[in-house]
């Protein structure tokens, strides 16, 4: 079993079995920031902290018959004694945090982390019912405002969904453009449905460029740079030439909203054809514009 399950439900354990969805998520956040290495990581949804994987996972346990899912949330099929399957820090810690936060439910467990990570209340739908004017102050100081034109290309390659999402939100990116050729990933979060449904449930639109991608045969035996460039070379003398009107769509959602990002696997962006379609885009592009890889 993943170590990440193992701390899951552990938590679950310790706070007597049984949790509502959203008691759960925000133990789940807690804890992990206590951590050197998170179980979990989270990027701010309609409710606040929320992890997709940690909802995965929950529904992967419920058909192993570890959890079940109830109308009050998630409860212990059966104990195994989850806790004692920890590394001893995080038994060590647990059992601190328990104690700390065993009292803390509903409402004042929400206002808990609002208060303390007031980034993570920035699409919440009930804050205003929660927090006082100069804590929602503080929450829409977190909200990133930045309206400055840009291009920015993201790989979505080592990282978790809630990250790679959080680092568009933080960048006020307002259109993801997925330059895959084929958007399917063994990576949860990642193939086309599952991405466009996370990045805009955050009110990032999605939108999906196969024309600009490359097939997955021509991406064999790269084995040293010089691969690369012979690759990209046939990219750009090809693909890019050929899908002209992709280029000016890209161009034309550039000119309307402004902050675009470009997306495909690799996270290093010289090894990913994403560069070479962001510097035709600024080919088009007459006034001055930075691409920015993240």
């Amino acid at each position: 079993m993943y170590y990440r399950r193992k701390v899951l439900l552990a938590i679950l354990e310790k706070f007597g079995g049984r949790l509502s969805k959203t008691d759960l998520q925000k133990y789940l956040f807690l804890f992990s920031q206590k951590q050197s290495n998170p179980a979990y990581d989270f990027y701010p949804y309609r409710f606040g902290c929320y992890s997709a994987q940690a909802t995965q996972d929950l529904g992967t346990l419920k058909k192993y018959e570890l959890v079940q899912e109830t109308p009050l949330g998630w409860e212990l099929s059966k104990s195994d004694h989850f806790f004692t399957t920890l590394k001893a820090a995080d038994r060590k810690d647990l059992v601190s945090f328990h104690q700390e936060f065993r009292m803390l439910t509903g409402k004042d467990l929400i206002r808990y982390v609002y208060t303390h990570y007031p980034f993570y209340a920035i699409h919440s739908e009930i804050a205003k019912d929660i927090l006082s004017i100069n804590e929602l102050a503080n929450v829409d100081k977190e909200k990133p405002k930045s309206n400055t034109r840009a291009i920015f290309t993201i790989g979505y390659e080592g990282k978790s969904i809630e990250k790679y999402v959080t680092e568009l939100i933080r960048n006020s990116v307002h259109v993801l453009c997925d330059v895959r050729k084929n958007p399917l990933s063994m990576k949860y979060g990642f193939s086309k449905k599952q991405l466009k449904g996370v990045v805009e449930s955050v009110g990032i639109q999605y939108i999906h460029f196969p024309g600009l991608g490359i097939v997955s045969s021509k991406r064999q035996e790269l084995n040293s740079k010089s691969d690369y460039q012979k690759l990209f070379l046939e990219y750009q003398k090809t693909t890019l030439r050929e899908n002209q009107s992709d280029l000016r769509s890209l161009n034309k959602i550039y000119e309307e909203n402004a902050r675009i990002a470009l997306t495909c696997f690799e996270a290093d962006s010289e090894c990913c054809h994403r560069s070479h379609t962001a510097n035709a885009l600024l080919d088009a592009i007459k006034e001055p514009t930075s691409v920015i890889h993240l």
